[in-house]
């Protein structure tokens, strides 16, 4: 039983964390590692909601991938993440173990930015609860795909 708490306190999303905790998610220092992931400290995490161009050979065949530059679209979370300390929203695990969250910049969501400046496509079918929808504000999708 205890396992399971710690582990349901240290996967959930930092609305409702104690304030040392808050402090603590803040100081780590978190990088893209393409246009809808980013690590920060060992976690990897992937922004909900949004497919951004593969980096060069990651695009297993069979797949289709976003279309775009992913030079630019690492940029993008790049400059974003430099500007100030990243809040993480943790809403679950996907199938490769990487937690899957909201995460904002000085109140600018990341999944939102990528959308707005043309580096994502809106998956709405990665959208859990259409978290990202109703925080980008967008009726029904823009760039949609599956």
């Amino acid at each position: 039983m205890l396992t399971l708490l710690l582990l349901l306190v240290s996967t959930s999303p930092t609305i409702g964390a104690t304030p040392a905790r808050q402090a603590a998610a803040s100081t780590i220092q978190c990088r893209p590692t393409d246009g809808d992931t980013i690590r920060c400290g060992s976690e990897r995490i992937r922004l909900l909601a949004i497919d951004s161009p593969e980096m060069p050979g990651h695009c297993r065949r069979g797949r289709t991938c976003a279309r775009g530059n992913p030079q630019a679209a690492k940029a993008s979370l790049s400059a974003l993440l430099r500007s100030g300390s990243p809040l993480i929203r943790r809403v679950g695990t996907d199938q490769y173990g990487r937690t899957l969250a909201m995460v904002s910049v000085n109140g600018t969501d990341l999944s939102c930015h990528q959308l707005r400046a043309g580096h994502a496509i809106y998956k709405p079918r990665w959208d859990d609860g259409a978290r990202v929808r109703r925080t980008c504000r967008f009726g029904r999708s823009p760039t949609t795909k599956g």
